[in-house]
């Protein structure tokens, strides 16, 4: 399980290494582009069942933090997926690799 540590907050966003990885990959080339968006996602089950949105800036610090030492080969569909939600009005929903489309 990676983590993501977002500005000063005191508490990580718990998200799996793959899922994290392709997140990073979206985030960067946003943030590279100095563009601002949100990021959204469901809580895990042990963490309620609501949601979250926080607001990405290219000067809020963000650390991803890995579990495993080497990266997994990225699926660009859901790259491209996380991509198109990123420059939508609504942000990056942190989808499922193989959720439906729509």
């Amino acid at each position: 399980m990676g983590v993501l540590k977002y500005g000063d907050s005191d508490v990580p966003i718990d998200i799996d290494d793959r899922t994290l990885a392709h997140l990073q990959a979206v985030v960067v080339a946003k943030l590279r582009r100095n563009e601002s968006f949100t990021l959204s996602w469901r809580h895990c089950s042990g963490n309620g069942t609501g949601r979250s949105t926080i607001w990405l800036h290219p000067a809020i610090p963000l650390l991803f933090e890995f579990d495993q030492g080497a990266p997994d080969k990225l699926n660009l569909e859901w790259l491209e997926r996380l991509m198109h939600s990123a420059n939508t009005s609504g942000g990056i929903r942190l989808i499922e690799e193989n959720a439906p489309e729509g």
